[in-house]
């Protein structure tokens, strides 16, 4: 329970009491992040079904992301930009290293936030409200899992800084189980289409860790939240594919509908 509350005082604003741990400790944290994610796609699911009793699916999947923004603190998001800002204009690795440290969000960094708001709004208008609350949850714990198989198969960029901490003192056994998690929550909302989410958010995130070990040497705390971000907006969209077509039900529906039943 500990590295379940440490893991949401970490990713989310919420208030659990943790309080500043050690790298070790960090690294307890990891195998819950995608559970942690989990709770965040369905609160962001919330929020868009109860704001489309009011409002037009667009506007509602709006202030949903927004909603998931706010209880998240823009974390990955923040990842996202800088990342985008220094490896679009960086030339070499220490100015791609300066540009990532620079606390300020340039061209690059705006477009790519304001592209992944958008794909992300998008497509959870395009979702019906049963289908969000299978795939949002989904696109959170997927992505975490994306971004934690990628601190345990690429090194970090350097020996210091937030992802380097928890990623030197992360052990493969826990990386795997959070990884593992992740994938599991995807396939008992989605089904096996949760695969093809899966293997996309992968995709991007080898391709973008590729990158990074070109660039800087390794991944960085910022190059994780784009992967994140990635594996998000890239869930979500096979799930609008999915979803929509004739005859998609979410695996979790189809076992309450079945208990029910039986009642």
């Amino acid at each position: 329970m500990n590295g379940f509350l440490g893991a949401v005082s970490f990713l989310t604003r919420v208030p659990t009491g943790t309080g500043t741990r050690r790298p070790e400790e960090l690294a307890g944290f990891v195998p819950w992040f995608p559970a942690v994610g989990a709770g965040v796609g369905l609160a962001v699911a919330a929020v868009y079904v109860g704001a489309g009793q009011l409002l037009p699916p667009l506007p509602a999947a709006s202030l949903a992301v927004v909603a998931g923004i706010c209880l998240t603190g823009a974390f990955h998001e923040d990842g996202l930009g800088d990342t985008a800002d220094a490896f679009a204009g960086g030339h070499d690795r220490d100015s791609t290293v300066h540009i990532l440290k620079d606390p300020r969000l340039g061209t690059f960094g705006v477009l790519a936030v304001a592209a992944s708001l958008l794909l992300r709004a998008g497509a959870v208008a395009a979702l019906a409200p049963a289908a969000a609350l299978a795939a949002l949850p989904a696109a959170h714990a997927l992505s975490r899992a994306a971004a934690v198989a990628t601190m345990t198969v690429l090194p970090p960029a350097a020996e210091t800084g937030l992802g380097a901490s928890y990623a030197l003192a992360l052990s493969r056994r826990r990386a795997v189980a959070g990884a593992v998690a992740g994938l599991a929550v995807a396939v008992a909302l989605l089904g096996l289409p949760a695969l093809w989410a899966a293997a996309a958010a992968g995709l991007a995130a080898f391709a973008l860790g590729w990158l990074a070990v070109r660039r800087i040497g390794g991944v960085s705390g910022d190059v994780l939240g784009a992967v994140q971000q990635l594996g998000e907006i890239l869930t979500l969209l096979v799930a609008v594919a999915v979803t929509g077509a004739p005859g998609w039900e979410s695996p979790v529906s189809s076992v309450l509908a079945l208990v029910s039943g039986s009642w």
